[in-house]
């Protein structure tokens, strides 16, 4: 039996049982036969957010274990836990969800976009799992994006990693607002066209829901 966790994943319950896990009172389960049936591979979620996995041997009708052993080698071991893992992946692809953006004001914001653009965060780049962008459903033009930066990246003091909003902006906007202390040029954007907060709560919600409504329109 093996116990997972998840750092930057979360898992998503409703998912589970769209992807064929069984609901049981607060857990939820899925077997899959793998290596040709010669293995039942059980995987069971509970809450907040674990998977216990349980390979079973259907010869003998005992726990198989050789594949999480680091030890163990051979073609055969290393057959079951790539059909081991493959399982996992999928689950990973298709029950789960992001689970890197934390703080409070970050987490009003992605409330506030799928509750009223119906959007979700697209994380377009493996190399950078903690950036991620929102996008209009019917122009597929970016309007917002959250990204992970050091604050001297911003021109500010320290090495310590902020989640930032870039926004969409009229120039006429971008080069009123623009400050260097509250707003700050697009990062990694036209600096002309974009502009960029930090969620830190420096930029009350309602200036936000204002200037996100703003971005939105302009990436008709």
């Amino acid at each position: 039996m093996a116990e997972l966790t998840f750092k930057d994943k979360k898992i998503d319950f409703n998912r589970l049982v769209t992807f064929g896990f069984q609901a049981s009172g607060t857990s939820y389960t899925y077997q899959a036969p793998i290596v040709d049936d010669q293995f039942l591979l059980t995987i069971t979620a509970t809450k907040p957010n674990q998977l216990t996995t349980h390979v079973t041997d259907m010869n003998t009708n005992e726990e198989y274990v050789l594949h999480l052993t680091p030890q163990a080698h051979g073609k055969f071991v290393g057959k079951v836990a790539t059909a081991y893992q493959q399982v996992l992946d999928q689950i990973e692809a298709n029950c789960m969800v992001s689970n890197v953006f934390q703080a409070a004001q970050v987490q009003a914001v992605m409330t506030h976009v799928e509750q009223t653009y119906g959007d979700q965060l697209e994380f377009l780049w493996k190399k950078f799992p903690k950036n991620a962008v929102w996008r209009r459903a019917d122009t597929h033009k970016w309007y917002a994006a959250l990204l992970t930066v050091q604050r001297q990246k911003l021109g500010l003091d320290g090495a310590k990693e902020v989640t930032v909003l870039d926004m969409r902006a009229q120039p006429e906007v971008v080069e009123q607002l623009v400050d260097n202390v509250t707003y700050f040029p697009g990062y990694h954007m036209n600096k002309r066209n974009w502009l960029t907060i930090i969620l830190d709560g420096s930029v009350p919600m309602p200036t936000i829901v204002a200037r996100l409504q703003a971005s939105y329109q302009l990436a008709k």
